[in-house]
């Protein structure tokens, strides 16, 4: 079975100026005379980690991570009280991450993998900027449509986990259980520190407890920064529809004809389940998806791995 690539750590690093008062963290590692590949972290919200450098061969890659604006390492951070989530829309990302290429002197990225999240940023990227993506790795799709962000928060996953979803109903007032999502972007922005806090961990817990197929041990386990960052960011996303269109990012498939991409779904995915990435590949000529039948979300689910890795080391040439 195909495991992670050896650890290795970036030889450049730095922070990026974009504007609206905000700075990315970025790094580079693996060859610095290899292909160019950018990774997607998931959320919106997010951040990446050493384990993403290791999706990659470092002999014939030049790995390129970076965090999301108000997430991650990235400045100012979205925990922070005067944090203004107005300058954090999809558009800003996508802006973000042609900076970062410019800055870097990449005159094309040879691959962009993007999770979760980090797909939906992947594709808008790839279909407004379809000269600078030489290939495409989605894992998890998802395209930001009402009806997505319904099933994880409205009706549908619920039906599946009642005793979790209980749970993250029981954070919320019975008057205000109608619209949970609301009712947490309203709890995350309002009231006492600790309070938020307390909001910000029942909504992760939510999320976190369904991201595998097989049952997670234990509980979730991040900094109060970290899922403050995450609950906000992803909050602040989804009340806006993810500052897309309703669907365009599936009626925009079209343009990506001709450039290789790879799609790599877990059957069992509770958080973007698969019909999602199936309709994609539909509408997305010559795009390949895999079907991971023993996975759920999660990048790190040994079917997933595989599969993703695999795609890399193909693209790598």
């Amino acid at each position: 079975m195909r495991s992670l690539y050896p650890e290795i750590e970036p030889y450049e690093s730095g922070m990026l100026e974009v504007g609206d008062g905000q700075q990315l963290y970025w790094e580079v590692s693996g060859n610095p005379e290899g292909k160019p590949v950018v990774f997607l972290h998931g959320g919106p919200g997010g951040a990446t980690t050493p384990a993403h450098r290791r999706l990659f061969d470092p002999e014939r890659y030049r790995i390129v991570l970076f965090d999301q604006r108000m997430c991650g390492r990235s400045l100012p951070h979205a925990s922070e009280p005067e944090a203004d989530l107005a300058v954090d829309t999809t558009w800003h990302l996508v802006d973000d991450i042609e900076r970062l290429r410019i800055l870097l002197g990449v005159a094309q990225w040879g691959l962009v993998l993007g999770g979760s999240w980090g797909a939906t940023l992947a594709l808008r990227y790839a279909q407004s900027h379809r000269a600078q993506v030489g290939a495409l790795i989605l894992r998890g799709v998802f395209s930001g449509r009402r009806s997505e962000v319904d099933w994880l928060y409205r009706f549908g996953a619920s039906q599946l986990f009642p005793e979790r979803w209980r749970l993250f109903q029981a954070a919320v007032e019975p008057a205000r259980r109608g619209d949970l999502l609301a009712a947490y972007h309203d709890m995350l922005w309002n009231g006492a520190q600790a309070d938020r806090i307390a909001a910000a961990r029942s909504w992760c817990a939510w999320e976190g407890s369904l991201l595998t197929m097989a049952p997670r041990r234990g509980g979730f386990s991040s900094s109060d920064q970290h899922v403050l960052a995450l609950a906000e960011i992803e909050t602040h996303y989804f009340v806006n529809d993810c500052f897309l269109p309703e669907g365009e990012l599936l009626r925009q498939a079209h343009v990506l004809e001709g450039l290789p991409g790879v799609i790599v779904q877990g059957r069992y995915d509770v958080v973007t389940p698969p019909t999602t990435a199936y309709e994609l590949h539909c509408a997305w000529p010559g795009s390949k998806l895999e079907i991971v039948d023993d996975a759920g979300h999660a990048t790190m689910e040994p079917g997933t791995l595989r599969k993703l890795i695999e795609a890399s080391d193909e693209f790598a040439g």
